[in-house]
């Protein structure tokens, strides 16, 4: 999975600077979603859920995930950024990983207990390499797929998996982006409450995310019953608001931006724009993932708290980068663990505050929608055993 990572990550360098330097392809982008749309209606139906596939495989451990998954995920996604799409990166390697473990699961014939492991440590691999957070990685693959629980007999796969696959990507070369390091205030009751509000912004935004995410993609599909056509539509839309807006700031994975949050305030708006493009972006089904929009969109909106909250422009951002993850995801201790494998130590009391709140206040709801929920939120929450997202 690390190599799997690396190559990944190699080829998504090379189309974005190849992007960046021929801006015309972004006047493709219709054409890309289309010709990747008609790839997934005629061969790829029953992986066309992408990052529900394999949360299903989690919950059924008795299914196989079609290999096909990992190679045309890949293609979609390099399609993607090339031409210009607002995606991510994690789905895809996530969606890799576990289509590669699964057949390696069913060629090895082992029981479906032990396919849930090996997927859970597939999981843990590929977050935790193309990301560069090993650990964060081991915890999120635990913690996904069932709200409120851990497995812990998959606890020590998906650690020595994650670390071995960062370990191997490393190897071939790859640069994960470097953040700065944060001006952390003391930790105080005034500072605390602070990263409260801040915590509930970041959980409404990551509620709001989800939500129109999922309500888009019902209008896309309920307006046109043609597959291939909704990229197409979201590709138009994509393609002209950035020739109208002359500015690129907002496709791709927007590294530039997430770093120059930590530096400089930006306007307060940034965020807004962000999540309004990666909603069409993946509602209309261009491929690839939600986590590098998702650190764009907390680091934006981190960046603009700034202008309300006298807690340090670096540590807003960084709070905002995991906190707002964490609230989609429902991945809170993930998203610690990631701050302080990215930004230090020194920030994990402020990154545990945001992540937390984000995640009560985001509600029951988020981007994976086959997420189960195994212990509720809330206490006056009813629960039931075996619900997941979407029944809510």
């Amino acid at each position: 999975m690390g190599s799997a990572s690396a190559g990944f990550l190699h080829s998504l360098d090379w189309v974005t600077t190849y992007r960046q330097n021929h801006l015309w392809l972004i006047a493709l982008l219709p054409i890309g979603g289309f010709l990747v749309g008609l790839l997934y209606h005629h061969y790829g139906k029953n992986i066309a859920a992408g990052n529900n596939v394999w949360l299903n495989a989690l919950h059924q451990p008795s299914q196989t995930i079609p290999f096909k998954m990992a190679p045309f995920v890949y293609l979609g996604t390099i399609i993607s950024h090339l031409l210009g799409a607002s995606a991510g990166r994690e789905g895809t390697a996530l969606q890799m990983a576990s289509a590669i473990c699964s057949q390696l699961g069913r060629l090895l014939k082992i029981s479906a207990s032990e396919k849930k492991i090996l997927l859970i440590a597939a999981i843990a691999a590929g977050f935790g390499s193309v990301f560069g957070t090993p650990l964060a990685g081991a915890i999120f693959a635990l913690e996904v797929a069932l709200i409120g629980s851990l497995k812990y007999d998959a606890v020590f796969p998906a650690f020595i998996s994650a670390i071995l696959a960062d370990i191997v990507c490393k190897l071939w070369q790859v640069n994960h982006t470097q953040y700065p390091a944060l001006t952390v205030p003391p930790i105080s009751f005034l500072n605390l409450i602070y990263c409260l509000i801040a915590g509930i912004a970041f959980g409404i935004c990551a509620a709001v995310f989800s939500k129109s995410m999922r309500w888009l993609s019902g209008v896309f599909k309920a307006k046109i019953a043609y597959a291939p056509l909704r990229p197409l539509l979201g590709g138009v839309l994509i393609a002209s608001a950035v020739f109208a807006m002359g500015s690129t700031t907002y496709i791709g994975l927007g590294i530039p931006t997430i770093l120059a949050s930590f530096g400089q305030p930006l306007p307060a708006y940034t965020f807004a724009l962000k999540m309004v493009f990666t909603i069409i972006t993946l509602s209309a089904g261009f491929k690839g993932g939600e986590a590098t929009p998702l650190f764009f969109i907390g680091a934006a909106l981190g960046n603009a708290l700034f202008y309300f909250i006298p807690l340090p422009l670096q540590l807003l951002a960084a709070m905002g980068f995991v906190a707002v993850f964490a609230g989609a995801t429902n991945t809170p201790l993930a998203c610690i663990v990631m701050a302080m494998e990215l930004f230090g130590a020194g920030c994990g009391v402020f990154a545990a505050i945001a992540c937390v709140v984000a995640y009560l206040s985001s509600g029951h709801t988020g981007i994976y929608t086959r997420q189960q929920i195994g212990e509720a939120k809330h206490s006056n929450f009813k629960n039931d055993e075996g619900k997941y997202l979407h029944d809510f």
